[in-house]
């Protein structure tokens, strides 16, 4: 019996393209990536962190009179949290997209569309991450706060009328802080996907 060589080729090719089609949806998200990506993020963000402390964007002591105006603190804290999602987010989102595994034969819209997919969901998880390690800390540090309370209101029983402009500043800073980081967040998203995409393309030249 003789083959006919043509319609060989035909049937394997046919069975390749079938086994790449299914290989290539089961390799959507590469959760190593993503997690690669947020570990480096979060640990680039306490590196940030720690430095702001040493140059004191990041800590104020609040019944201290030599600190600076709250409008002042809440500024210089905000501007330093857009620098740290800027960084952060950029570094997780990069290696996200740098890492995450190629599939051929995908568009070139489809590559663009998951690499900055990886790089926003690695800026998710590390922004998750971070979120937590600040409300244990808030925890830990709250258990310690009776003395703080207690020496803030001997302070407002010395000087009612400065007490009460100060917490008008403080409630003003606040609400400045609280613009700040959602600003700094948006920014740390929008951030996180071009990185993931720069990763990706050059991912894909080597």
């Amino acid at each position: 019996m003789v083959r006919n060589p043509d319609i060989a080729i035909a049937e394997m090719d046919e069975v390749a393209i079938s086994q790449f089609t299914l290989d290539r949806h089961a390799m959507a998200t590469d959760w190593g990536a993503i997690f690669g990506g947020a570990l480096a993020a979060v640990a680039v963000s306490i590196i940030l962190f720690t430095a702001g402390s040493g140059f004191g964007l990041s800590t104020v002591e609040p019944w201290s009179f030599t600190n600076d105006a709250p409008e002042t603190f809440a500024i210089g804290a905000g501007i330093w949290l857009i620098v740290m999602q800027w960084l952060s987010s950029g570094f997780g989102g990069y290696l996200a997209g740098r890492l995450r595994s190629n599939t051929p034969g995908l568009r070139t819209d489809e590559v663009f569309f998951r690499d900055s997919a990886h790089g926003l969901l690695a800026w998710a998880l590390a922004t998750l991450l971070v979120a937590a390690l600040f409300a244990v800390g808030t925890v830990l540090a709250s258990l310690g706060a009776a003395d703080a309370v207690t020496a803030g209101a001997g302070a407002a029983a010395e000087g009612g009328e400065v007490s009460k402009e100060t917490a008008k500043q403080v409630a003003e800073a606040a609400a400045n802080f609280s613009i700040f980081t959602a600003i700094s967040l948006l920014i740390g998203g929008f951030i996180g996907g071009v990185a993931g995409a720069l990763g990706g393309y050059h991912r894909d030249e080597i």
